[in-house]
């Protein structure tokens, strides 16, 4: 028989840390870059992505507290999902720190930045992979109380995706465990790495015919 540690969120875990984080997980990281009116880019992690939809591809994250990159994503209508790779994995967490308004995480970082064709916010030149994305929605998160959460979430259609040639597979498929992206999981700083060793493949039922 099983035995759970069973919880209401709202009374506290009794953990030594909150596990939601570490039992949906892991996932990959939202690295958005986006840019201000006056031209100034801004580049921050977020724990909180996925894709949403197919067709047309739509990608979101959300933003404990009102960030800079809400605020520039919902300002111009625009940003950049950009792949976070285990060899850019120093960088990636470089920009997670604070630093003072009007300063760039990609010259803080030592980070390239690279021009999109369709928006204006910029890509990460040492990323393998790029989403130029336009804004669909944005809102405040709210409880089952209809109470607001200081939670931002921004969606946005992915109209421009550009993928490094050494990815594609002879059969033109992406090499997902060979882009060796990081995905976030629980604690402080945990991370993982998907392996062609642990790689299942499972087709979808299809209907029954008569």
């Amino acid at each position: 028989m099983t035995i759970y540690h069973s919880y209401e969120p709202l009374q506290g875990h009794r953990l030594s840390h909150d596990p939601v984080n570490a039992i949906v997980a892991p996932r990959p990281i939202g690295w958005i870059s986006t840019v201000t009116a006056d031209g100034v880019r801004n580049l921050a992690p977020y724990s909180f992505f996925n894709l949403f939809n197919y067709t047309p591809p739509i990608v979101g994250f959300a933003s404990v507290g009102y960030k800079d990159t809400v605020a520039n994503a919902r300002e111009s209508g625009e940003f950049v999902w950009n792949l976070a790779t285990d060899d850019l994995g120093e960088q990636m967490n470089a920009t997670s720190a604070a630093i003072p308004a009007g300063e760039d995480e990609f010259e803080a970082a030592g980070l390239t930045p690279l021009a999109s064709d369709l928006v204006a916010a910029p890509r990460v030149a040492e990323s393998p992979v790029g989403f130029e994305c336009r804004v669909t929605q944005s809102f405040q998160l709210r409880t089952a109380a209809d109470e607001l959460v200081d939670t931002w979430m921004v969606l946005g259609e992915v109209v421009k995706i550009h993928i490094a040639t050494g990815l594609l597979r002879e059969d033109q498929t992406f090499d997902t465990a060979g882009a060796r992206p990081l995905l976030r999981a629980g604690g402080q700083g945990d991370y993982f790495l998907p392996s062609d060793d642990h790689h299942r493949f499972m087709k979808r039922p299809r209907p029954a015919t008569r």
